[in-house]
């Protein structure tokens, strides 16, 4: 079924949409090999993936995915979700899932997609589960949770049970050294279709393509982004040299490029200075997480205000953000501000206590 696709990738010939219908019923089938597969995001990878192509995978796969079933007053409301793709093996902590819980903390309703850790070591999944919410909840529960408590966070492996097809293929890829396009999916799969979304991608290049399959699969804000962290590694000779990495989150060490749309306005690119926030002095090295255990209480040291540091500001300058694509604010500057009040007054603690305190109400 899939070489010809495999041949005419090569050809460096694009995907039509049925043709990615057929590839996507093919990855998720049972009889055919890891082997065939996994030639075959190899050759969509070396040809690289077009935007039509993403949002073609991406409507194949929700199409197979179970949705979790919102109530009309909930699907009304703008639904926020907070993502990275991961890849970009900085280590960091938990970043955008606490600019999560402080954005359901700021009247946002919150559908958080994730997974648990494949390239860092503790995913959103993860440090959630530490945290006491739960991960594993019905979709008519989670749909409750969402509806009553404005978050709720929905599993990647639960939504998408057809992609246990396709995990060996990744695996050989993997083995390989060879990204997929399954690389960046993720943050694009979230089974209850956000209305509003802010994804981290851990390159430039990627932010415009990202934010255009946004725009194809009926998300009405959105924002992609990729920060510049300059790194010191060794050279050849023994000696130190700076090199730029990207971070797939808005970044406090350096600038950031930005591709954004709204329904008001239309699509911008740009690159954002950090300069224009109150940051301490801060190294990638501040901002490092480890395990799920010690991740949970990062999280848990900011949203009770007790971090102050460099931890706290990657929050508040992503925060800004998630709360300015939700519609929560009219400026970075003012997201800032309130997502510092959230933190600040206690609200960001009695969201983090009262969702698990209603996540232990359910069987």
């Amino acid at each position: 079924m899939l070489e010809p696709l495999i041949q005419q990738l090569k050809q460096s010939q694009p995907l039509r949409d049925d043709q990615v219908n057929l590839a996507v019923a093919a990855l998720v089938s049972e009889g055919l090999s890891a082997e065939s597969k996994a030639a075959f995001l190899t050759a969509l990878a070396s040809k690289g993936e077009t935007a039509n192509e993403i949002a073609a995978f991406v409507r194949a796969l929700r199409a197979k995915s179970i949705q979790p079933p919102l109530d009309a007053e909930t699907r009304a409301r703008e639904i926020l979700d907070v993502c990275g793709t991961g890849g970009d093996r900085l280590n960091t902590f938990n970043i955008s899932t606490t600019v999560s819980i402080i954005a359901a903390a700021g009247g946002v309703t919150v559908a958080k997609h994730g997974n648990r850790a494949i390239t860092s070591q503790a995913g959103s999944a993860d440090v959630l589960e530490t945290l006491g919410i739960r991960i594993d909840l019905s979709p008519e529960n989670a749909a409750a949770l969402l509806r009553d408590h404005q978050f709720a966070f929905f599993f990647a492996q639960k939504y998408h049970p057809a992609f246990k097809f396709i995990a060996p293929a990744r695996k050989l890829c993997a083995e390989r050294g060879q990204r997929t396009i399954f690389n960046f999916l993720g943050p694009l799969l979230n089974p209850a279709h956000p209305s509003a979304q802010l994804i981290g991608v851990p390159r430039p290049e990627l932010c415009e393509p990202i934010a255009h399959v946004l725009q194809s699969i009926d998300v009405r804000r959105g924002m992609v982004v990729t920060g510049k962290v300059p790194c010191v590694e060794k050279d050849e000779a023994g000696g130190s040299k700076t090199v730029i990495r990207y971070l797939d989150e808005l970044s406090t060490l350096g600038d950031n490029t930005i591709a954004e749309f709204y329904q008001d306005r239309g699509f911008h690119s740009s690159v954002m200075a950090v300069d224009q926030f109150p940051l301490q002095p801060v190294r990638l090295e501040d901002l490092c997480g480890a395990d799920a255990a010690a991740n949970a209480k990062i999280v848990w040291r900011i949203l009770c205000g007790e971090d102050q540091g460099p931890k706290r500001e990657a929050v508040l300058l992503n925060a800004a953000a998630a709360l300015f694509v939700a519609s929560r604010v009219k400026t970075l500057a003012e997201g800032w501000d309130f997502a510092a009040e959230i933190i600040d007054s206690g609200k960001a603690r009695a969201r983090l206590d009262g969702l698990v305190e209603a996540c232990r109400k359910f069987n």
